[in-house]
């Protein structure tokens, strides 16, 4: 009976995502003659809006922690990536912020053409290796220059909590570049959203704002490797994924 409703307020939570998530894509490209700070703050607002519905419909309740950690001025934020609910997520907390993403995802119509009008993301090639790192570097520095923020996913594809990938080092060398601080994000949507499914469980999702990090004085792999650090150990802390795996590698 439990199983049958999550499933179905899961199901409910889907199709009030989809339906909005259209509606608001298609306002908004609607909206091509207005400022940008308009766009910004009616996706702010409709992200804020998907974070009632997720606690509506499933019980995810979403806090925010270390608010006193996000610097005045414009920053590269690095955000761990386990599931979709931390890529809105984090969205009303932050001023507006441009996302570096896969070129792909702007393909898809609407949805995917109201992100590359709304968000102006740096849309790169994955397999672009080096070119890829530049185009981050020179795009998000204009994009810095003008006030807004940059998200970086740092390990540039979903990976299941309790799991980690290599850092890409991009936002380590666009934070040096531009003279700008690294904000670190460990969250653990993961534990009430598993990737790929469609059962999403009631639990709180805490948003984790590290103190910032100046990319000055050091490389960019250092740098990398301190964020990812910070992220991983408080990923390990608040996250019951990773302490369930970290329980099954230490039993006999």
């Amino acid at each position: 009976m439990y199983k049958r409703q999550l499933w179905l307020r899961s199901l409910s939570f889907l199709i009030y995502g989809a339906i909005t998530a259209s509606l608001t894509a298609t306002f908004l490209l609607l909206l091509f003659w207005a400022p940008q700070s308009w766009r910004s703050m009616i996706t702010a607002r409709y992200c804020k809006m998907l974070l009632e519905a997720g606690n509506f419909f499933c019980g995810m309740k979403v806090v925010l922690e270390g608010e006193e950690n996000i610097p005045d001025d414009p920053s590269v934020i690095m955000i761990k990536h386990t599931t979709t609910l931390e890529t809105y997520g984090h969205v009303p907390f932050f001023p507006p912020t441009a996302w570096v993403v896969k070129r792909e995802l702007t393909w898809v119509p609407f949805i995917g053409w109201a992100i590359r009008l709304v968000l102006q993301p740096m849309a790169i090639k994955r397999s672009a290796g080096r070119s890829a790192v530049m185009q981050v570097i020179t795009q998000g520095k204009e994009r810095l220059a003008n006030g807004t923020w940059v998200t970086i996913f740092p390990e540039g594809t979903r990976v299941d909590p309790g799991k980690t990938r290599k850092y890409g080092v991009s936002g380590a060398a666009l934070a040096k570049e531009a003279g700008v601080m690294i904000v670190p994000i460990a969250h653990n949507a993961g534990d009430v959203w598993p990737r790929r499914q469609l059962i999403k469980h009631p639990g709180v999702v805490r948003f984790c704002v590290g103190p910032p990090i100046d990319p000055q004085g050091r490389s960019p792999k250092e740098t990398n490797l301190i964020v990812q650090e910070w992220i991983e150990s408080k990923m390990a802390e608040i996250s019951s994924v990773y302490q369930h795996k970290a329980r099954s590698e230490q039993a006999p």
